[in-house]
């Protein structure tokens, strides 16, 4: 890769993954294309290693001429797709802007990539991030997902995240573009938006602020470090197999419950003065939002085999790497809590509980 299109980047993700990737191949120009809607944040691309080969142009996927532009002025040979609507519960309050970004913003870059690769594929790489929650819900004894199950999204969020690993597959298959996919679990790290579960618990701890747990909080998720995440998105862009799907995880299943009391316990560990602690005395339990998926689980089988990858964070060492970095960086966490757009959303879905 020489001229490699990072979408999102200024999110949660993307940002990450900027960072990995200047710092991997620190002679790659990388153009990095984000609208800056509330969950990206140029703060979160301060003191980039390499940062003369990052560009950064603020704008939206969906404005075809602005992406048409940019593969002809940098002469771009990869896409590392992430600029994603991401939040379950944003999706079910207002679903339009997730078909929108997620579908349509999509479609647009395909069509980009198609045209200015067509005929030369060789080198290029269409490479799209996206999600475990395609593929619906597991009960207690069923075997975690892998690249041959079925899609059943269940969510807004999930039906278009779908949707657009459709796109991408049939643009691979009628076209002949050389596209992968990545389906990974839950990330959590640095620069994560405080509105997920694991940023939203350590904030609230900081705070004295209720951790809301919706409905019984024994839902199972496959948590992965975002680092982790990263290395195998590159792998996969470097050495995966032209029109296929990986699937990625953290090789863990714990409830939200167990995570929260983790995090609980590092943060009375880290802050035994803190006038909040015992922290697990601010659970409460919340209303269950609708159609809350009870079990994620993934194989990682294939990427291990064919890649070599496998998660170096174990959910231990990744949480209290996570709690180090949000305690370390409290100015990067009240620049946003201090956004109207944040204060409102909290308010809206936490403050009246």
């Amino acid at each position: 890769m020489k001229n490699v299109l990072v979408t999102g980047g200024a999110g949660f993700i993307g940002a990450n993954f900027v960072r990995y990737l200047l710092e991997k191949e620190p002679e790659v120009r990388l153009v990095n294309l984000d609208l800056l809607t509330y969950a990206g944040n140029e703060a979160n691309l301060v003191d980039l290693p390499n940062a003369h080969n990052h560009i950064f142009v603020q704008g939206d996927i969906r404005d075809a001429e602005l992406v048409e532009k940019l593969f002809a002025d940098y002469d771009l040979d990869t896409v590392v797709h992430f600029a994603a609507e991401s939040h379950v519960d944003r999706s079910i309050l207002g679903p339009a802007a997730f078909v929108e970004t997620n579908i349509l913003g999509t479609f647009v870059l395909l069509e980009s990539a198609r045209k200015h690769w067509q005929g030369d594929p060789e080198g290029k790489r269409f490479h799209h991030v996206s999600t475990d929650e395609v593929f619906g819900s597991l009960g207690p004894d069923d075997p975690p997902f892998d690249e041959h199950t079925a899609y059943d999204p269940r969510s807004p969020y999930s039906a278009s995240k779908a949707s657009s690993d459709h796109l991408v597959r049939a643009y691979s298959h009628t076209y002949g573009l050389p596209a992968t996919v990545t389906n990974c679990t839950n990330n959590y790290g640095p620069y994560q938006y405080p509105e997920k579960l694991i940023p939203v618990i350590i904030t609230n701890c900081l705070q004295g602020k209720p951790i809301p747990v919706y409905g019984d909080g024994k839902q199972i998720r496959d948590w992965l470090y975002v680092g982790d995440h990263c290395d195998a998105i590159y792998r996969v862009i470097v050495n995966g197999r032209e029109g296929e799907t990986y699937a990625i995880g953290g090789n863990n299943q714990p409830t939200n419950l167990e995570i929260i009391h983790t995090i609980c316990e590092v943060l009375d560990d880290r802050l035994p003065n803190s006038p909040h602690a015992p922290h697990k005395e601010l659970i409460t339990f919340v209303t269950d939002r609708p159609g809350h998926d009870r079990r994620y689980a993934m194989s990682i089988d294939r990427i291990q085999a064919e890649l070599g990858w496998q998660p170096t964070e174990s959910l231990a060492t990744g949480l209290e790497k996570t709690v180090d970095w949000y305690l370390a960086n409290l100015d990067w966490v009240d620049d946003i809590r201090n956004e109207s757009v944040y204060a409102d959303w909290m308010t809206k879905n936490y403050g009246k509980r």
